[in-house]
């Protein structure tokens, strides 16, 4: 096992920019990973890592060493003092490891003919792992996130994803009307419109596009005008609103509950 002991290794000065900055990980093509149920996610799921990195107290957790041993012979391991690693953590609390991958790469936006999740500025990175944590949950795998969305692969989105980036096809910086152009399904807003009506009421059982804004804010005229339809989450008297991502979880189980799937 490698080691690095110094904040002036180029490699040490890479890791920070990549928990730091999006721009750096579109430059690098590169993100990280935090915590060993997101790496033994990626792992289980034969998802290319090109390096793990250890700290000295993190060595001597069970779990990470099994982690270690486990890894395929190619993906180098790298030891770290806890002060060095603490530098180049993603996160507040570090977890003591961290694997390096690259970001996937853009293959061709491919047709959408069944479900979709579309997300429009939805900025916070902890909400926005959430919901594409729930997302897979519910057995969607097509999802859009739009040019004001947290980049998806940033590394605080993927520790909440808790492994869901690994099975879906997550488009980002999408023209949503663009690509929900020809969608043969029924594009459903949560909003209040014209004629707006009740979730539970709405049949669910065909392709649906799921349309959902950031709180606040709510969607982008632009998509709202995309909408079929335009639902309500039926709520107790003096509440106004759901966050964000407790609503996409009411909106994506209500239609798994229709189709009878348990």
């Amino acid at each position: 096992m490698r080691e690095i002991r110094s904040r002036d290794n180029a490699t040490l000065k890479r890791l920070h920019a990549l928990a730091e900055s999006a721009r750096d990980r579109r430059k690098h093509n590169e993100t990280l990973l935090d915590g060993a149920h997101l790496i033994e996610a990626a792992l289980d799921l034969e998802w290319p890592l090109k390096a793990l990195f250890v700290s000295d107290s993190g060595l001597r957790r069970p779990e990470h060493q099994r982690l270690l041993q486990h890894a395929p012979a190619a993906v180098e391991q790298v030891l770290l003092s806890d002060a060095l690693f603490a530098h180049i953590s993603p996160v507040d609390t570090p977890s003591g490891l961290v694997a390096l991958i690259e970001l996937p790469s853009m293959a061709p936006p491919r047709a959408l003919e069944a479900d979709v999740l579309v997300l429009d500025g939805v900025q916070d990175p902890g909400n926005l792992g959430n919901i594409l944590r729930t997302a897979a949950a519910a057995g969607l795998r097509d999802v859009l996130l739009t040019e004001g969305c947290a980049q998806a692969w940033a590394p605080r989105v993927l520790r909440a994803g808790m492994g869901a980036h690994f099975v879906l096809h997550i488009e980002e910086r999408v023209d949503a009307c663009t690509r929900l152009a020809g969608y043969p399904g029924c594009r459903v807003a949560t909003a209040l419109a014209d004629d707006t009506g009740p979730l539970y009421a709405l049949d669910l059982q065909g392709p649906v596009a799921w349309l959902f804004g950031a709180e606040g804010q709510g969607l982008s005229p632009a998509l709202l005008a995309a909408a079929d339809r335009c639902v309500t989450i039926p709520m107790a008297a003096g509440v106004e609103s759901l966050n964000v991502g407790a609503a996409v979880a009411v909106c994506l189980f209500e239609q798994r509950r229709q189709r009878g799937l348990r």
